[in-house]
């Protein structure tokens, strides 16, 4: 195992995968998943060859630069709950980057931002019996592509310099595993928190939804996790959409 993976220690119930080269974290953990792996095993990638956001989007990050790994995770509650697991993934990373001194808060509804520019980003899928949540955080990149210079950023450019993978690791674990629990009878209380870090409440965005392409104000998160978005016919309830867009 590579440095600085070396004897790294992860909060209770998580178990690291180390692998120096894969194509998708998630890939990975699916098979483990088919296979029977217990839940709680994190597979981390030293490099990732075709790592993937929502819509199969490809999310690429030199190595060292980013850290990309995904949780097996074997939820108990009714399979309907869990695209929560997206919510929970969410806020674990944007309670995380607090120890790191940075005030990060949740696009709504798989992005985490500072100051308006994407850190990080979470694709949670399902199978049969199990979920990986699959995250990508931006951590030593200094300098982004000149199509993302203005809407992407990362710890490095945020501290001025940047911590350790590991540390970035146990630090989003740890709040994880208080949320992961949370997508079924105490729901309520992660949407509380949920709330005070989501970016686009009072937000003018343009979005696609499963009947076409919406405009309106955010007013906020609904009880179940939807966006609640005001247009001229009324408030729209979205579990779903796309290309979420911050317009005014």
């Amino acid at each position: 195992m590579s440095e600085p993976w070396t004897d790294t220690a992860l909060p209770e119930g998580y178990r690291l995968d180390y692998r120096e080269s894969t194509g998708s974290t998630n890939d990975d953990a699916r098979l483990l998943g088919r296979e029977g792996a217990a839940a709680g095993v994190v597979v981390v990638a030293g490099k990732q060859e075709a790592g993937r956001g929502r819509r199969g989007a490809a999310w690429v990050c030199p190595p060292g630069e980013g850290l990309a790994f995904t949780v097996l995770l074997r939820p108990s509650e009714n399979k309907a709950l869990w695209p929560r697991l997206s919510l929970a993934a969410g806020l674990a990373v944007a309670e995380g980057l607090d120890r790191f001194g940075i005030a990060a808060e949740v696009k709504w509804p798989n992005d985490v931002w500072v100051g308006g520019k994407k850190i990080a980003g979470i694709l949670v899928e399902a199978g049969e019996d199990f979920v990986v949540a699959g995250i990508g955080i931006n951590v030593g990149v200094m300098e982004f592509p000149e199509v993302l210079a203005d809407s992407a950023t990362s710890l490095a450019l945020e501290c001025g310099e940047a911590p350790l993978l590991p540390m970035v690791l146990a630090a989003v674990l740890e709040r994880f595993g208080v949320w992961q629990s949370k997508i079924g009878q105490d729901f309520d209380e992660l949407m509380r928190h949920f709330r005070v870090r989501c970016a686009l409440t009072g937000k003018e965005v343009s979005l696609i939804a499963a009947d076409g392409a919406l405009h309106g104000t955010v007013k906020g998160i609904g009880d179940g996790g939807e966006l609640l978005l005001q247009t001229p016919e009324g408030i729209r309830k979205l579990v779903q959409a796309d290309e979420v867009r911050v317009v005014g």
